[in-house]
């Protein structure tokens, strides 16, 4: 289908489509999960939901590998420096030996505590403590899993990370069917089953992967060398984008509590529209893969203006995907959302949401493919204050003052969907300054 295009546009349609369709199949995978124990009963549902929310939070503050790894491995690669971007791949392979232990050791005991803070009931937090606790085990798998998605990203290797993660929702969901409810003779574990299939599907994922590397049949040279220095270039750009995710992550929560004094349907609607939403952007987010990628292999090949001209080709797919994708958000959101629930309130709901910020799904991509593309270029200073001031002067303190005011759900929305407008502008303007040519990884 590729070749139909302009020989120009193939090499980011090879790096973006794969990575749309695996950022898309990650967001499945969620789904799936929660459908499965939905069979269950309602406490499941929260037990996972909740779970999986603090787990994201774990991986926001994480983000330093995935935007480390890629800003430094890329420019390498763009400058043909194979052995080097070999090490780089190597030492961050070795700091995720040395922080996984004290991550696993400190979450085990925190993960109990998630489901008091937000105030659920006893029969949750019970399923959530040895749902989230089990899920533990997995962090050294995940953390190494990421460098090496990231990393093949970073080389314009977009496709095996697809395969694999193809593979691995088809077996996830095979050992959903087994552990959740009991089938072919194993123990019916319930909410338990979901993570420890979870488990077993990223412990197998690492080893994939890991084969890969070490059979030469990834671009990286299998090495087991240790580079300080390449590892404080990688957490320079790193820890300020974690900084930067977290907190945003942290304001996500304060608008869900805004949210919550709507009452139950209005939050459950919320709830399900960021679902749908999530799907709909989730191919935009493959493409942002794609703006990093190429960002930092130019800046490396001392090119910025094929740098830039990648990223605006990128911005431009990206802006197309999800206007067409907005159409359905703003003019059939009742039908998306039956899918999910058939409680009428709820779906009014739902579909308010969906209809507001279909309006806004332009200048999100704008968002996503620029602040993905700064990064790349290691301009983590710029993202970090445009996405702080404006979504805490724009989105946040507006809606909790509008809400407090006027009452009104859709007036929150219109304070949430103009911090994207917002944002959208002053990245593009950040990015057509070009400073960003100038920063050193």
């Amino acid at each position: 289908m590729i070749r139909f295009f302009p020989s120009k546009h193939h090499k980011i349609l090879k790096l973006s489509l794969p990575a749309a369709v695996n950022s898309l199949l990650d967001m499945l995978q969620v789904i799936t999960d929660l459908i499965m124990v939905g069979r269950i009963s309602a406490f499941a549902v929260a037990a996972v939901g909740l779970g999986l929310q603090s787990l994201i939070f774990l991986f926001a503050m994480l983000s330093l590998l995935h935007i480390g790894t890629s800003a430094l491995l890329s420019r390498f690669i763009g400058a043909g420096q194979m052995n080097r971007a070999s090490v780089g791949l190597s030492t961050l392979l070795h700091f995720v030996l040395y922080i996984s232990l004290p991550l696993m050791v400190l979450w085990y005991f925190l993960a109990s505590n998630v489901y008091v803070w937000f105030g659920t009931v006893p029969e949750v937090i019970t399923l959530g403590e040895d749902y989230v606790q089990t899920l533990t085990w997995m962090l050294p798998f995940v953390l190494g899993k990421l460098v090496f998605v990231t990393a093949l990203n970073s080389a314009g290797d977009t496709k095996t990370p697809m395969k694999i993660k193809i593979a691995s929702i088809l077996l996830n969901v095979f050992l959903n069917y087994l552990f959740i409810f009991g089938n072919y003779g194993f123990p019916e574990l319930g909410v338990m089953g979901a993570a420890v299939g979870t488990v077993i599907v990223n412990i197998l994922e690492l080893i994939v992967y890991m084969y890969l590397y070490l059979r030469h049949k990834t671009p990286y040279i299998p090495a087991w060398h240790y580079s300080k220095s390449l590892l404080k270039r990688a957490l320079k750009v790193g820890i300020l984008a974690s900084f930067e995710r977290t907190l945003t992550f942290g304001s996500f929560m304060l608008f869900t509590v805004i949210i919550a004094d709507y009452g139950t349907e209005v939050l459950a609607g919320y709830q399900i529209g960021l679902r749908v939403e999530g799907l709909a952007f989730m191919p935009g987010i493959g493409f942002t893969i794609a703006a990093m990628a190429l960002m930092g292999q130019g800046l490396g090949a001392k090119k910025p203006e094929q740098s830039r001209e990648d990223v605006i080709l990128v911005l431009k797919y990206t802006v197309g995907l999800m206007f067409f994708l907005s159409f359905f958000m703003i003019f059939m959101p009742e039908k998306i959302v039956w899918f999910f629930t058939d409680d009428t309130q709820t779906i009014e709901e739902a579909s308010l949401y969906l209809r507001i910020v279909g309006l806004s799904q332009i200048p999100l991509a704008y968002n996503f493919v620029l602040s993905g593309a700064l990064r790349g270029a290691g301009d983590t200073k710029r993202t970090l204050k445009i996405n702080l001031i404006s979504v805490w002067f724009v989105r946040i303190i507006p809606a909790f003052v509008l809400s407090w005011y006027f009452e009104s759900i859709f007036l929150v929305y219109i304070a949430m969907i103009s911090d994207t407008f917002v944002k959208a502008i002053w990245l593009w303007r950040t990015f057509d300054k070009g400073e960003w040519q100038k920063i050193k990884v």
